[in-house]
């Protein structure tokens, strides 16, 4: 049966020296927390009448071994997967990514993310374009990449060093006041039952966020960030921090519970009574650099989008 007629999702897990002699379940495990191990054990019976190699629950592994496992594709939630080219040249492109097109696979998404997009678009190419940083999947707006790695390399480290400088738009509820810098740590919220929410905490790691006001309109202000570190869900944590989260935000706005309900019902008119917007109002409008190679400063910039316009514009 061949994986075209069966549509089927390559998995490849490479054992490091630490797991040599580990059962394939509890290692597969360990790399792939998310599964029970009850899971796992039936993919792994699975694995030769989906045409892959034999593979019992009790074999071991060995150190330098590459194990392929393969299951069937989950029917995917559809995602925009055009994006525009906002600069490009041999060494590096500087994409403008939609809000809903996740960069990487995760549970829920797999061939609908942006990396198996530059897959399919740049397949004829010696080296896919290879991403030097991310943004949330309903986060729209500006993203680098690589076309070789020491190029990939040297953004890396320039975005560690922090003389890469990005700007963001975003429409909060309720006025921040006119600018500021919001400086609070960053960490796990242990209070909440969704793993990947963050909270502001004492004992987080150090963020910081610049921002300004730049209009206001009735409960609502239009806020440029500049995030001077770089923490998961920075700003929306931030700005969360002072009473005036992001517009749409279905984790830090006003009910996490949002989150959930959205992944369990996808979009009602409860929802949109709630949040307004089906996606959180952030976007990535700029990025500022040196170029790694001609080490000429580069400015790249992504319009508003017309989500977030029209949703502004409308504002009383």
């Amino acid at each position: 049966m061949s994986d075209e007629e069966l549509d089927l999702i390559e998995i490849q897990l490479d054992v490091a020296e630490r797991f040599h002699g580990w059962r394939i379940d509890r290692f597969v495990q360990a790399r792939i927390p998310r599964l029970s191990r009850t899971r796992i054990q039936q993919m792994l019976r699975a694995q030769e009448q989906l045409g892959g190699e034999v593979l019992r629950p009790a074999m071991r592994v060995r150190a330098g071994q590459r194990l392929i496992l393969l299951r069937p594709a989950p029917d995917e939630p559809d995602v925009p997967r055009h994006f525009e080219v906002l600069y490009e040249d041999e060494f590096l492109i500087a994409i403008d990514k939609p809000a809903g097109l996740p960069v990487h696979a995760t549970a829920r998404y797999h061939r609908n993310t942006l990396t198996a997009v530059l897959r399919e678009r740049y397949a004829a190419e010696e080296q896919v374009p290879r991403l030097v940083h991310r943004i949330d999947r309903e986060t729209s707006g500006v993203l680098l990449l690589a076309r070789r790695r020491d190029v990939e390399s040297a953004l890396k480290q320039a975005l560690a060093a922090r003389s890469v400088h990005k700007a963001y738009l975003a429409i909060t509820w309720g006025d921040p006041g006119p600018s500021g810098m919001i400086d609070a740590p960053i960490g796990p919220d242990p209070e909440s039952g969704i793993r990947v929410k963050m909270r502001a905490r004492a004992d987080g790691l150090p963020s910081r966020t610049r921002y300004r006001r730049l209009a206001v309109k009735g409960g609502y202000a239009l806020v440029e960030a500049y995030p001077e570190t770089g923490r998961q869900h920075q700003i929306r944590v931030h700005l969360a921090s002072l009473g005036t989260p992001i517009v749409g935000d279905k984790l830090y706005g006003p009910d996490p519970s949002c989150m959930l309900e959205h992944l369990e019902t996808g979009w009602t008119e409860a929802l949109a009574a709630r949040l307004e917007l089906p996606r959180h109002a952030l976007h990535a409008a700029r990025i500022c650099f040196e170029h790694p190679v001609h080490r000429k400063s580069m400015t790249v910039e992504s319009p508003f989008p017309g989500d977030l316009d029209s949703f502004w514009c409308g504002r009383r």
